[in-house]
């Protein structure tokens, strides 16, 4: 007998999504995109220039981190 879990297939989902949209504005920023688990099962893509320093809150809510790849150094 095989057991399908689809809350496990949806937060798989949720976090590729999420991790996709971080990849997408890293590659036009100058900031790190963290990928924070909202709540659970939901994940959510920040860009950390939109926060001064992130609050601890957040910190301890980031589960992956994509670094901003805009270079001034030419």
């Amino acid at each position: 007998m095989q057991i399908i879990s689809t809350a496990a297939h949806a937060d798989t989902a949720n976090y590729l999504a999420a991790l996709a949209f971080a990849e997408r504005r890293a590659l036009h920023s100058f900031f790190d995109q963290h990928v924070i688990e909202d709540a659970p099962g939901r994940y959510v893509a920040i860009d950390e220039g939109d926060y001064n320093a992130l609050p601890m809150t957040l910190i301890d809510r980031v589960v992956h981190t994509v670094p901003g790849r805009m270079s001034d150094e030419f």
